[in-house]
């Protein structure tokens, strides 16, 4: 019984509230970074390094079995069948991941902040 109090003290001080709205707008946020890596970012950086689409990297390990390679983009490789190694899609999502780490990091560290300052008043 006392573990069924414990949570039900935790649920109604507010924290599963607070947690609902972090996760809810802590996805958006990151389908935020995620379009601005991808329709942003990316673009120039693949025209800059010879006009490259960074969605379309990829190497293939093994070609598809109705198919044969070489494969214009990644979307055929797959229909084909092919093992392929998605090169693009990972320093994509690198990329997003690092933006979204760092502004988290300068959350946390505001907050820390916040929290000193408090405790010298």
């Amino acid at each position: 019984m006392n573990m069924l109090k414990e949570f039900k003290d935790f649920a109604v001080k507010g924290n599963v509230l607070d947690l609902a709205v972090g996760l809810i707008i802590g996805a958006e946020f990151g389908k935020i970074v995620n379009s601005m890596v991808q329709d942003v970012i990316m673009p120039p950086i693949g025209l800059l390094i010879g006009g490259i689409d960074f969605k379309n990297l990829f190497l293939t390990l093994k070609d598809g079995v109705s198919q044969v390679g070489p494969y214009a983009t990644l979307a055929e490789a797959q229909k084909a069948g092919a093992v392929t190694v998605n090169i693009g899609i990972f320093v994509t999502t690198l990329i997003t991941f690092t933006i979204i780490a760092f502004a988290v990091f300068m959350i946390v560290r505001a907050f820390n902040k916040l929290k000193i300052a408090e405790a010298k008043t």
